[in-house]
């Protein structure tokens, strides 16, 4: 299934958040959008996702999603939103429960999905039990648990340490490489938006509008920390977002 953004427009009360936005989204694609604080990312987002109606504009869904999905558009976002009694396994089963599955198909997709992102022996344990990387993977293996035809990542990755960010950047990497999903995925990190991103969408300050897309042509599972070629294009995102950025913060200030 692919996305299309058709003149979107959107503003809370006088407010104007976003202008303007046209962009197609294909399907196997991971898109990042990247901005200056309070262009109106994650405002995009929602929209993209159906949480809000754009004022002005279109989000058009193109073509059918998988035939197994259960939940065409799912979101990840930063803060894991796990619940502290359930299992690793309770927790993905959640966004099962309320579709027509039988308790072996159920099963069968969290062993699946709990496989997939490494989760298998951690499947009893509870989240106060993990680490933020590993609670953000349950997160991440609930998303994949209902096939959705399109990932919606509001910086997934922001609440944790480079360290662990790096891990599930590389894990990230794996999943898309092993069955490719297509993927909206907002943050203010250049560094993982040149890792993760197919093509990379610079928004202004608000109201946010597009100011230039940009193709990366390395390969995913190629790209690795201090690559000359991902280097020179986060330069270029930050030489597109410096003058933005400091007249956003002093907007915002």
């Amino acid at each position: 299934m692919d996305l299309r953004l058709d003149r979107i427009g959107h503003g809370y009360g006088p407010v104007e958040v976003l202008a303007d936005i046209s962009l197609d989204i294909p399907k196997g694609e991971i898109l990042c959008i990247i901005g200056p604080s309070g262009c109106g990312k994650s405002t995009l987002l929602r929209l993209i996702g159906g949480l809000e109606r754009p004022d002005q504009g279109r989000v058009l869904q193109l073509g059918r999603p998988p035939k197994d999905s259960l939940n065409p558009l799912t979101y990840i976002f930063q803060d894991f939103a796990l619940l502290p009694w359930r299992t690793v396994r309770g927790n993905v089963s959640l966004a099962l429960e309320d579709h027509n599955l039988t308790t072996s198909q159920a099963t069968e997709i969290i062993a699946d999905v709990l496989a997939r992102t490494g989760l298998s022996d951690f499947a009893d344990a509870v989240p106060k039990q993990l680490s933020g990387g590993m609670k953000q993977r349950v997160a991440i293996a609930r998303a994949l648990a209902v096939t959705p035809a399109v990932l919606l990542m509001d910086e997934p990755l922001s609440a944790l340490d480079a360290q662990t960010r790096e891990l599930l950047i590389d894990d990230l990497v794996q999943l898309w490489t092993r069955q490719r999903f297509t993927a909206v995925y907002i943050t203010h990190n250049l560094g993982e938006a040149v890792r993760l991103g197919h093509r990379i969408a610079v928004l202004s300050r608000r109201p946010g509008h597009l100011r230039e897309v940009i193709a990366i042509d390395t390969p995913l599972a190629d790209r690795r920390l201090g690559d000359p070629d991902l280097e020179t294009t986060q330069r270029r995102l930050w030489d597109l977002m410096r003058d933005e950025a400091a007249a956003a913060d002093r907007e915002l200030a």
